[in-house]
């Protein structure tokens, strides 16, 4: 039974769904010391729009304004990132990683690093050297804690840390401001550079007609498209927030989810890798086994016991006696039964003797005292009731005499 519970324990651990399986760190949801749920409080009370993703990365929307997508703790490695987001990133977007695979050095551990936004607390070894196409935004002597590199008309921040702003950090506003930063001004980098490369592009389009009754009507239109611009920046937080990513976290949407749920069993197959899918199988196959009782093959027949008739007859008739509280039958019927097995013990035959004939051979070949035998004796002798207590206490008297003359 215990291996049977055991067995459907790990074929629950092994073959349950993931659904459940969230990364809380750094998860703006989560308020350990390692989530981000105070710096997103943080941003909502400071009027700066925050949404969550909670779908994948394909499915991010696709806008005219640059956007900043924020990832926490991702488990990206250093290196670029994948093709599609490279695309993403290159068309003017912000893509901030913040925990990405750097080396430890001789650095303290913990740290107080100066910014435009404030006094920032670090609290890790890891440093990175920069190369020609990085740009620095926090470091010391050690190597960098957060930089930028130019990709396209966008960028990406990394940072060294996972834990930049998080809740453990609530007390250090440097932080806080530090990485709110990162992922608003970036934004409004890219927007403001956007618009200058609009209005150069109409400028040199409408210069290069050569007339001069349009030069006005450009310079009109120029007016009226850097007033547009203008009005865009102004409105640019309410229109483009900025994004975090709880995907990563196990964080879904309910149409991710029914998506995911319908998927058929060839499918999910298809994506379990081969080590687990084996696992299943055998922890299936042994719960399978034990709960057929047997081995592999077919089953096998089992004999029935063998009835000891004797057995069986000495249990019905101990039973009877006993509901008919015939104890002195039973004392004289195995009074003699044990009187004539100590005899041939002391080699007396097995013809019954008097009390007084056993009891003098029992003192000659044992040593004991008469009394111990004469005791039983005298108990098969009378003829009156006992109680079931008295009865067996005689029982043990004749054990012990038994056991004595056997030696």
């Amino acid at each position: 039974m215990a291996i049977a519970i055991t067995a459907i324990i790990l074929l629950t651990l092994f073959a349950a769904p993931t659904t459940g399986n969230r990364t809380t760190s750094g998860s703006t949801y989560s308020r350990a010391p390692d989530g981000y749920g105070a710096w997103y409080a943080f941003m909502e009370k400071r009027g700066t729009p925050v949404k969550r993703w909670q779908k994948p990365f394909d499915q991010f929307p696709n806008s005219r304004y640059p956007m900043t997508l924020l990832r926490v703790n991702s488990g990206l490695g250093r290196g670029w990132p994948y093709k599609q987001e490279l695309d993403w990133i290159e068309k003017g977007n912000t893509l901030v990683v913040l925990g990405v695979g750097s080396p430890v050095t001789e650095a303290s551990f913990s740290t107080l690093q100066e910014s435009a936004a404030g006094r920032v607390k670090i609290e890790t070894r890891r440093r990175q050297k920069l190369g020609k196409e990085e740009e620095q935004r926090l470091s010391d002597r050690f190597g960098a804690i957060v930089w930028q590199q130019k990709l396209g008309k966008g960028q990406v921040i990394f940072a060294t840390t996972p834990h930049l702003a998080a809740n453990a950090y609530q007390d250090e506003a440097g932080n806080f401001e530090f990485l709110a930063s990162l992922v608003t001004v970036a934004a409004g980098e890219q927007v403001s550079r956007g618009a200058e490369e609009q209005r150069s592009r109409g400028a040199e389009e409408q210069v290069s007609r050569g007339a001069e009754e349009q030069l006005a009507i450009s310079n009109y239109q120029l007016a009226i498209s850097n007033y547009q611009s203008a009005i865009s920046n102004y409105q640019l937080p309410i229109q483009n927030p900025v994004w975090v990513d709880e995907y990563i976290h196990g964080y879904k949407d309910k149409e991710v989810i029914a998506k995911e749920d319908g998927k058929d069993w060839v499918t999910y197959l298809a994506n379990t890798p081969l080590f687990p899918a084996m696992v299943q199988a055998g922890v299936i196959l042994l719960v399978l086994v034990l709960a057929k009782n047997r081995r592999l093959g077919p089953p096998i027949s089992v004999a029935a016991p063998r009835v000891d008739n004797s057995e069986a007859y000495i249990k019905a008739l101990a039973g009877v006696l006993q509901k008919a509280e015939s104890r002195e039958f039973v004392i004289e019927v195995i009074g003699k039964q044990e009187q004539l097995q100590l005899q041939q013990a002391l080699g007396l035959g097995s013809v019954l003797l008097s009390p007084q004939t056993l009891v003098a051979a029992w003192v000659q070949q044992t040593g004991r005292p008469a009394s111990e035998l004469e005791q039983v004796l005298q108990r098969q002798s009378k003829k009156r009731r006992i109680g079931e207590r008295d009865l067996l206490t005689w029982l043990e008297q004749w054990q012990k005499i038994r056991l004595i003359g056997n030696r």
